[in-house]
């Protein structure tokens, strides 16, 4: 054996209460024991037999060091605590002791005593103390002296105020602040001379923010502090460090964000930044590569052209139904991007269209057996002939869709009324597959009827006279394989747009629907109420037409 005593297993360490009682006797700290006891024999004998409760006495001794009641020697026990600095829940960086003591010193003549303890933790609420730097750091003080002296180091105190009236009370190393922030930096040698530089920052946007920024000052590695914050709060700070000229700040910040993503929300935010600071920083201008586009009005048409090329000539059915999703969605006027986007090339548009239409006549042909299966593209064989004009005509109808959506489609009403061989095509046809053309109709007709397409009587009436008849043959077959198309919607249009016409060739139209729904019925469309609006516009208001032509 060692000769050493072994402890009791039913003994343990007492754990040391936070009521200041006197510490465990222990191997490992014999010196405090004998310290704590001394003392208080010493204050036995110099305050007398009375017994006092120790709390309350540090709570006095803490409360109002200075008060004319405290007695030397509670002054002796703060002076002989521990050193180490305490910190209150909540804060990034120790709170010195004299200066707290400092702190309450002042309290002490606006509340009692008794009440001081309490507003201890909200006096402290809005206030930071940096730490005191090392004396080969920023800061040239040396911290021994900073201890025995009452906080030294502390000679700048930075008052941020908010619109609401929100007050936050910073305290910190002027070398430090002035080593990072140019402004500071000019504010701290006007007040050269004075113990404590007071500076106030008025209508501060965020405390918290402007706090964060001015405790980077005192990182040594900001960008690990800025992965922990988040992009949204980088850029809050970069906005700060940018006003105060804080420079190790913005570069951190700009390094960090050009690195990572961001949402549109931070998109919009670090746009709006921009605007207002000039970054000379290599770094700056690559975010800035990444906010604004360098391409001409030009070349985003050419790009617009080349994108809705390349969906109507896609073989995969899946991949070109969600890129024509997303081309339209973005093409559209109501799209967000709108307002950053120029006006597209409606030339462009039509010469698709153009090409679209002319291998649809190649496929009528080749339907018709106008043309030889030899003829035909090599890469569409494999797939039937319906499925291919069913593709080209959706190319149609959807590139039909985004001219309407940006009021250009009044040519387009003329480029069908003109497609003589598809006509005659149309009728060689099988039904089965002619009545794809009636769906490229019933989309004019829709849009013309419910005022979304304008067009001069004249294109109503070449459309009319061209692809009313047609429409009356497709009906039944659109109804059976409708393919998204709203049936009444169609009825009701049809009407409509026969109604937008003189009365003379409402006449010729209507007639031709009266013999087709007498001998179809409801293989016809049903435009009963548009024949009564034509009836009694032609025969019962007869006299006062008559009487308006004679005058």
């Amino acid at each position: 054996m060692d000769g050493h005593a072994r402890p009791r297993h039913g003994s343990r360490h007492r754990s040391w209460c936070c009521t200041f009682n006197a510490p465990p006797p222990s191997p490992e700290n014999p010196h405090l024991s004998q310290r704590y006891h001394s003392n208080k024999s010493n204050c036995k004998s110099k305050l007398g037999p009375q017994k006092a409760d120790p709390l309350s006495k540090f709570a006095t001794s803490i409360s109002v060091p200075n008060s004319p009641q405290s007695s030397k020697s509670e002054l002796s026990i703060v002076g002989r605590m521990d050193p180490r600095r305490i910190l209150s829940p909540g804060r990034v960086s120790p709170i010195d002791h004299a200066d707290s003591l400092e702190e309450d010193r002042h309290s002490s003549h606006a509340t009692p005593s008794a009440a001081a303890v309490d507003s201890i933790p909200r006096s402290r609420s809005q206030s930071f103390r940096a730490k005191i730097e090392s004396p080969d750091a920023h800061s040239s003080l040396d911290p021994s002296r900073v201890e025995e002296g009452g906080g030294e180091a502390y000679d700048v105190r930075l008052n941020l105020k908010r619109k609401n009236g929100e007050v936050m009370v910073l305290e910190l190393n002027s070398a430090v602040l002035a080593s990072n922030s140019e402004v500071f930096a000019g504010l701290i040698a006007g007040s050269s001379g004075k113990k404590m530089c007071r500076i106030e920052v008025p209508e501060v946007e965020n405390l918290g923010v402007f706090r964060e920024t001015i405790e980077l000052m005192f990182e040594e590695d900001i960008a690990k502090r800025l992965i922990k914050i988040g992009v949204n709060r980088a850029i809050d700070i970069l906005e700060v460090a940018a006003g105060i000229m804080f420079r190790r700040g913005v570069l951190s910040c700009l390094k960090y964000l050009e690195a990572v993503p961001w949402t549109e929300h931070e998109e919009e935010k670090l746009r709006s930044l921009f605007t207002r600071f000039k970054f000379d920083d290599a770094t700056s201008r690559d975010i800035l590569a990444r906010l604004y586009s360098q391409q001409s009005t030009d070349t985003l048409q050419n790009l617009a052209r080349h994108l809705v090329s390349s969906i109507t000539t896609c073989s995969d059915t899946n991949a070109r139904n969600e890129l024509k999703s997303l081309v339209k969605g973005l093409l559209s006027k109501s799209s967000v991007y709108e307002k950053e986007q120029p006006d597209i090339n409606k030339e462009d548009f039509y010469s698709v269209c153009q090409s679209c239409l002319s291998v649809l006549v190649n496929l009528f042909e080749e339907a018709s057996d106008a043309i030889p299966h030899e003829r035909a593209g090599k890469k569409e064989m494999g797939k039937p002939l319906i499925a291919r004009i069913s593709r080209q005509v959706d190319n149609l109808n959807w590139l039909l869709e985004i001219l309407l959506d940006r009021q250009m489609a009044e040519e387009f009403v003329d480029l069908w009324a003109h497609q003589g061989n598809l006509l005659k095509l149309h009728e060689r046809a099988s039904p089965m597959v002619r009545y794809e053309l009636s769906r490229v109709s019933a989309i004019l007709f829709i849009a013309m009827g419910t005022g979304k397409l304008h067009c001069c009587w004249e294109a109503r009436s070449g459309l009319l006279q061209a692809w009313f008849g047609p429409m009356l043959l497709d009906f039944g077959w659109l109804q059976r394989c409708r393919k998204g198309l709203d049936m009444k919607a169609l009825e009701e249009a049809m009407g409509q747009t026969l109604l937008t016409l003189p009365l003379k060739q409402q006449y010729v139209l209507f007639m031709e629907w009266f013999r087709c729904f007498s001998k179809n019925g409801t293989e016809c469309p049903n435009l009963s109420k548009a024949f009564q609006i034509w009836w009694r516009r032609s025969f019962l208001r007869g006299s006062e037409t008559n009487a308006v032509e004679s005058r």
